[in-house]
């Protein structure tokens, strides 16, 4: 039974699916858009729009906040000087989720695109 158990597992311990959503938020935030399957999409949704909303807040405290999370300066960097104003009037529903059709090599996984809503193409 899973109550009060908030998040998938996808079968990892806690720090790789730690780094697992590390990695996907800094590919997202690089790129825009990325394609990923539907469950880790939206695993990622939750995540990426916390530290969107870290991002809004222009302290440094936030700053140091998202390089933590991020691992990485220039990620941060991006997500509070380019990302993060675009979003200043909007309060959540940063991301948008597009499911496509199944994978067909392999295991038949559900595939999805997650993107920012108002990222420039």
């Amino acid at each position: 039974m899973r109550h009060r158990v908030k998040t998938k597992s996808f079968h990892r311990r806690k720090e790789h699916r730690e780094a697992l959503f590390i990695n996907l938020a800094k590919s997202l935030i690089l790129h825009g858009r990325i394609e990923t399957t539907l469950p880790k999409a939206k695993a990622l949704r939750s995540f990426i729009e916390k530290l969107v909303t870290l991002a809004k807040e222009d302290t440094i405290h936030a700053k140091r906040l998202l390089a933590q999370r991020l691992k990485d300066q220039k990620v941060a960097r991006k997500l509070y000087t380019e990302i993060a104003p675009l979003f200043k009037e909007r309060n959540g529903g940063y991301t948008r989720i597009y499911k496509l059709e199944k994978r067909r090599i392999g295991d038949g996984g559900e595939i999805a695109i997650i993107e920012f809503v108002e990222y420039p193409s």
